[in-house]
This record gives C-alpha cells, sequence and structure tokens, in this order.
C-alpha cells in the first residue's frame, strides 16, 4: 500500500511559480514511478508529467514543456512538480499519483495510488 499526500497548491497571478510536493508513505516508494495529473471543472483527467523510479526517464505533456519541472527524492519519499510561467488555463486540482512497470505513463488507468489532490488556481 503507497499513501500520498498533495501540497504546495495556491492561488497565483498569471506568470507565478508554485512548489507542489507528494508525500508518499510506505518503504517502497523508489520502486515506483510517479505521475503528476490535473482536472479542471468540467474536463477530463489530463497528463501533465511523469518520472520513472530511478528519475532517468521523464515526460511532459506538450502543454506544459518548459514550464513545469518533476523531480524526485526516493531519501524522502516524496515527488515535487515546480510549476513555472503560470496560466490561467493551468487552473485544476493536481493529483499525484504512483505505479509500477513501464509502458505509457501518461495513462492514467495503470496508476494505482492516488493522492486527494491539491488546488492551482491562476488568476489573469
Amino acid at each position: 500500500q503507497v499513501q500520498l499526500v498533495e501540497s504546495g497548491g495556491g492561488l497565483v497571478q498569471a506568470g507565478g511559480s508554485l512548489r507542489l510536493s507528494c508525500a508518499a508513505s510506505g518503504r517502497t516508494f523508489s520502486s515506483y514511478a510517479m505521475g503528476w495529473f490535473r482536472q479542471a471543472p468540467g474536463k477530463e483527467r489530463e497528463f501533465v508529467a511523469a518520472i520513472n523510479w530511478s528519475g532517468a526517464r521523464i515526460y511532459y505533456a506538450e502543454s506544459v514543456k518548459g514550464r513545469f519541472t518533476i523531480s524526485r527524492d526516493n531519501a524522502k519519499n516524496t515527488v515535487y512538480l515546480q510549476v513555472n510561467s503560470l496560466k490561467p488555463e493551468d487552473t485544476a486540482v493536481y493529483y499525484c499519483a504512483a505505479r509500477r512497470g513501464g509502458g505509457d505513463y501518461s495513462d492514467y488507468v495503470p496508476y494505482d495510488y492516488w493522492g486527494q489532490g491539491t488546488q492551482v488556481t491562476v488568476s489573469s
């Protein structure tokens, strides 16, 4: 079992930055790939970024490339999402998720564990 708790969301102006964190319980965190997804009201859940267990492989949605950075610290059982140059369209609840194995990290179905989400609101 892995429990995930996100933090770091908030209200920022367009162009601002936030650092989202996702703290994981359990001793097997380093064996999981981690992903960040987001969901805006009335919209489908959307892939944002993912990182494999070692940090050697990283993936981003096209809409966030160059603005968001995913990283992880296995010693702290934590994955981060640095979000810069925020736009109003980035407004959403951001979720972190954990999965094992390879494949398409942008597909939310294989993720076994999810956090409760943290709200990011970007004002224009």
